[in-house]
């Protein structure tokens, strides 16, 4: 895999990343992007959604807060998207222990994201099935998710990214285990809805989505493990991811720690 390419064409092209976000993290989402060398842009108006989705690179929908105005400005973005071909991104926050937005989810998912990322309590229940989420926070396993994110992959076309104690990068075909330390990301409110915005960045610059992924969830994991390195608790550690994004180099990502698994 190319996947240093993928960074590398991140940094020069500074793709344009329409932001549909939850209010607790947007600050942060945009301070990642800028970072890592992308533009933000962050904006929940209904009759501009369509228009700013047509002139992004990748759109991101998060559904951390959503709100009835929201979720039109969702509708909007994601319709324009497919139709300008832009790509987008499905992060189904606390979706199967709130039921909005679990039904917008499962409703909005059938416009084929170019990839859904969320743990794998969302996964599970954006897939239909049994799952043992709490909000945010999930208490199933990254394995005991694979199956859901497979059929996921298979029925909309997306890529499926899980996040856990390695992250999962699956499609139609192919499934990739991404070993880093985000141990810190833990702890700082925003590390995994950031993460979704840096992956639209990442799709939106490079062909294969699933490599696109897979380079963002494996540049993001190195950063955090030199983040972890230099702080000495939450704080400092949010200011040290920052940091260690703007100075990662995609030449890291030679050494990324990953897996292929039998995708069976």
């Amino acid at each position: 895999m190319t996947l240093p390419t993928v960074a590398q064409k991140y940094r020069q092209r500074s793709p344009l990343v329409f932001c549909l976000t939850n209010t607790v993290v947007t600050n942060f989402t945009a301070n990642v992007l800028l970072a890592s060398g992308a533009s933000p842009a962050m904006t929940n108006l209904p009759g501009e959604a369509g228009g700013f989705a047509a002139l992004a690179s990748a759109v991101l929908v998060n559904l951390g807060t959503p709100s009835t105005e929201q979720m039109v400005a969702m509708e909007e973005a994601v319709a324009s998207a497919s139709a300008a071909g832009t790509p987008w991104v499905l992060d189904p926050v606390a979706v199967g222990a709130l039921s909005v937005r679990t039904d917008f989810a499962r409703r909005i998912v059938q416009q084929r994201p170019t990839l859904i990322r969320g743990n794998a309590s969302e996964i599970l229940a954006l897939a239909g099935k049994d799952s043992s989420g709490r909000g945010v926070d999930s208490a199933d396993t990254v394995q005991a998710a694979l199956d859901a994110g497979r059929e996921l992959a298979s029925k909309h076309g997306s890529v499926v990214a899980i996040s856990g104690e390695a992250d999962a990068i699956i499609d139609a075909n192919r499934t990739v285990l991404v070993h880093t330390n985000g141990l810190g990301l833990t702890r700082v409110t925003g590390g995994g809805c950031a993460l979704g915005a840096f992956s639209a960045g990442m799709i939106a610059v490079h062909e294969d989505p699933f490599e696109a992924a897979i380079a963002a969830h494996g540049f993001y994991g190195l950063a955090a493990e030199k983040a972890l390195a230099a702080s000495n608790g939450p704080g400092s550690f949010a200011v040290a991811f920052l940091d260690a994004l703007a100075a990662t180099e995609p030449e890291e990502l030679q050494n990324l720690k990953y897996e292929e698994l039998n995708h069976g």
